[in-house]
């Protein structure tokens, strides 16, 4: 498995979402778009990151940015986990693994002794031209010898002298750590840097 990184062109695809529309990444041309892949629906994890975007979407949308969140689930599937978790963006099915395929983060994972093939935690930060702006793949293990320098590349990204890529910096970096407590905990709220 060899995700692609920053830099190269995003593949274009058409998927189904959670309604079962077939939605085209080409319809986001001109916009900055965040892909996250997860590994399936309305499991702890993917429920955590799920919500911490929904949380924040006001600062994504704020800088520029749509979301699309891609897993091998079924729509009908998506479509639950959409309505209960009040998710306020678009879910994807990938059913063939084909696109994840493309974004290589589909490959060989192991849990609990058992190894088998599966999607990687990786999310892309695709600019207005198709192009991949970021990677944000430390979802996986936090403590990965890669963490650091991840951590050094958003704390430069949240220095920026752009208020929206601050804003959304800060919101990639925080989102996938939010547990789910009440919306009006402290803890929901990504801190000032």
């Amino acid at each position: 498995m060899t995700p692609l990184k920053a830099g190269d062109i995003a593949p274009k695809f058409s998927l189904p979402d959670q309604d079962g529309e077939e939605v085209n990444l080409t319809d986001f041309q001109g916009q900055r778009v965040l892909v996250y892949f997860y590994p399936k629906a309305m499991t702890p994890g993917c429920t955590v990151q799920a919500c911490g975007l929904r949380d924040n979407m006001d600062d994504l949308k704020k800088a520029g940015v749509e979301v699309l969140g891609i897993s091998t689930d079924k729509p009908e599937k998506l479509s639950r986990f959409a309505e209960k978790e009040l998710l306020n963006f678009t879910l994807l099915s990938d059913e063939n693994h084909q696109v994840c395929e493309q974004f290589g983060v589909w490959g060989e994972k192991s849990f609990m002794g058992k190894t088998y093939d599966g999607i990687h935690r990786i999310s892309f930060l695709i600019d207005a031209d198709g192009k991949i702006e970021h990677v944000f793949d430390d979802f996986k293990n936090q403590q990965s010898p890669r963490r650091g320098a991840e951590l050094a590349e958003r704390k430069r990204l949240m220095q920026s002298k752009t208020p929206g890529e601050e804003a959304l910096a800060r919101r990639l970096f925080y989102s996938h750590c939010l547990s789910r407590r009440p919306p009006n905990h402290p803890a929901r709220h990504a801190p000032q840097l």
